[in-house]
């Protein structure tokens, strides 16, 4: 009997048409964004395929008592409830790494941006001003000492991108070696205090965990140098967004760029500022991302079954 294969999620076609040609599995494509709807789909599915954006809560498992495996394809999978899959013994599949070339070029992106105060330009020149006069007091990379918080896939991308502009790059990770610093292009900073402290740009590139939720608030932006840059795109629980938004709003920092949010999308509305770039957790998509991811998480569910049904 065919295993009922639910995509819940929008996937590269990739993985469609390699399941649907798979005679082990009967596919449904069945995107939706909520809880409940979710919960409304999962009844008969065997396997479920979802994005970060779909709650894979204990209610959700518990309208899918067929439920065998859990296919995501990120690296965090924070949407899931981990107590939950794990007292029904569900594997979760997931990409580390998979996104990790395109977060790291639009966190570049972000950094060449503020550092130039592109949208300020495009604002004004859009407005029909050509303020020129101050133009040579934006500096290059170079200028600007890099503080990644966190060495992983993401991370080591940046410092890589980041060190070809001549950017001196510092990073705090407590679970890599000395060695893994040197090969990865950071120097190792003792703390997160101590880096937040020595960084004109902050880059956050942590999992979501007890140990990284709000791991910036009111005190670490207070830490920073006066009229530097903050980027967040990891999760949005990892920062306290209200004090990020005022320290921005005092001159705190000079830049903010945000592509995560708590929750998604944003209840509030937020400022309009040139200063602030935002993005709608778009980081990790790209064509040729979305095309590889559809592939590998394709390959990974079929090891799964190929090799008994157990990960």
């Amino acid at each position: 009997m065919r295993k009922k294969l639910l995509i819940a999620a929008d996937v590269d076609r990739s993985l469609m048409e390699r399941a649907s040609a798979d005679p082990r599995f009967e596919v449904v494509f069945r995107p939706v964004k909520t809880e409940d709807e979710l919960a409304a789909i999962v009844g008969d599915a065997e396997v479920l395929v979802t994005r970060a954006y779909n709650k894979v809560t204990r209610r959700v498992l518990d309208r899918a008592p067929l439920l065998e495996l859990i296919a995501q394809g990120t690296s965090g999978t924070d949407n899931i409830d981990a107590a939950a899959v794990r007292d029904r013994n569900i594997p979760v599949i997931s990409l580390p790494g998979e996104n990790a070339n395109a977060v790291a070029e639009l966190v570049i992106g972000f950094m060449i941006s503020l550092t130039r105060t592109v949208p300020f330009y495009t604002r004004e020149v859009a407005a029909g001003r050509w303020p020129r006069e101050d133009c040579a007091s934006r500096h290059e990379m170079r200028h600007f000492r890099l503080g990644i918080v966190g060495l992983g896939q993401v991370g080591r991308r940046v410092a890589r991108l980041a060190a070809a502009f001549g950017m001196p790059v510092s990073a705090c990770d407590p679970y890599i070696s000395e060695a893994d610093f040197t090969t990865r292009g950071a120097t190792r900073v003792a703390s997160l205090d101590a880096l937040i402290a020595s960084s004109d740009i902050l880059t956050l590139h942590v999992p979501l965990s007890e140990e990284t939720r709000v791991m910036i608030g009111s005190p670490q932006l207070q830490m920073m140098q006066r009229g530097s840059i903050l980027i967040s795109a990891a999760r949005g629980e990892i920062i306290d967004q209200n004090a990020a938004l005022a320290a921005l709003a005092s001159g705190q920092l000079g830049g903010l760029a945000l592509d995560v949010y708590d929750p998604e999308p944003p209840l509030s509305p937020l400022p309009d500022d040139p200063r602030l770039i935002l993005t709608p957790h778009v980081a990790g998509c790209s064509h040729e991302c979305k095309q590889a991811i559809g592939a590998r998480l394709f390959e990974k569910i079929s090891g799964f079954y190929a090799h008994g049904g157990s990960s």
